[in-house]
């Protein structure tokens, strides 16, 4: 009987548990979060960054500081990023050098972009145009290419393994010509050589040169984007002019965090973080440094390096070029 009695009591027990209230969840974010850089302070990916994490700041009503990690062609802050807990207050800007082409252009990386990271939402794209000094080298593209074919011109990049490099190498390829590759430690250098005529011919992302595109310092002969930019109407694309059908480069930038972070938490930033770029005053931020803002969530995001992968593992690959 004693033990019946204690059964119903347990039983009255549970009942009553089970009609109250449940400790409330932490609300995310419930402190600052850290927005790693994989590059200097001060350049067109640290700029963007800070410009989107302002406004992501306002709408998580949480500070989000942007941390530095340079060096290692961003494998530094890929790996540091790789190794922080998954609990979505660290998050990274993540672009084709970092998810794409390291695979390639190193023997063995201190992350694997599958395996440890997860994307979240996309940012911008950078575009890439082909440009010469005040003494032009060629009036138009179509001229360039006729030049080249007889003789190799010298063309300055950002450095060996970037966009702009390998964006210069396609165009080569598809174009059946050869370019001199000279490379320099980041676009401002090249940029720097270019206007004194030190070398001929360039590939210059807008963020670098838009002060110089839009005053007529350097001439663009042509841009790397599949259309015509809408501030730069009058310069033809690359696939246009010369009839390169699907011909198209440009540098991108997203963001992504630790592989394991929790699906509510990455969905909350992929809410705010598209809202972030699509802010009016964001985008007209974005345009007037250069930037072309680029939305997407996971999904489209998996399919941009879907098809980027496509496009630049071979071609690094074919040529062999290595960072290593």
């Amino acid at each position: 009987m004693k033990d019946m009695m204690l059964g119903r009591r347990a039983l009255m027990g549970a009942g009553l548990a089970a009609t109250l209230p449940l400790p409330a969840l932490a609300a995310y974010p419930e402190r600052p979060l850290r927005w790693v850089v994989a590059y200097a302070a001060g350049g067109g990916t640290d700029v963007l960054a800070r410009l989107v994490g302002a406004t992501l700041s306002q709408r998580l009503g949480q500070p989000v500081v942007i941390e530095n990690r340079p060096g290692g062609a961003t494998n530094v802050g890929a790996e540091f990023t790789a190794k922080a807990p998954a609990d979505g207050y660290t998050v990274m800007t993540a672009d084709n050098g970092t998810l794409i082409f390291n695979t390639a252009l190193f023997k063995r990386l201190p992350y694997d972009p599958a395996r440890d990271f997860r994307p979240v939402g996309l940012m911008a794209r950078f575009p890439l145009f082909l440009v010469t000094g005040e003494r032009p080298v060629a009036a138009n593209v179509q001229e360039l290419i006729q030049k080249t074919k007889a003789s190799p011109v010298d063309c300055a990049t950002a450095g060996i393994g970037s966009p702009h490099h390998l964006a210069m190498e396609r165009l080569a390829r598809e174009a059946g010509v050869r370019f001199n590759h000279v490379p320099y430690r980041g676009a401002a250098p090249a940029l720097n050589d270019l206007i004194a005529g030190n070398v001929p011919l360039m590939v210059l992302d807008y963020p670098s040169g838009a002060e110089y595109l839009r005053s007529g310092r350097v001439k663009a002969l042509a841009v790397f984007s599949p259309q015509p930019l809408e501030d730069m109407p009058a310069v033809p694309t690359v696939q246009a002019a010369l009839n390169l059908r699907n011909f198209e480069a440009f540098a991108w930038q997203g963001v992504v965090v630790p592989k394991a972070t929790p699906d509510a938490v990455v969905a909350q930033l992929t809410r705010e973080l598209d809202a972030s770029v699509k802010d009016g005053a964001v985008r007209a931020r974005m345009q007037q440094i250069g930037l072309e803002p680029l939305t997407g969530g996971p999904a489209e995001f998996e399919a941009l390096l879907e098809r980027e992968r496509g496009v630049w593992l071979p071609l690094i690959r074919d040529l062999g070029i290595t960072l290593d």
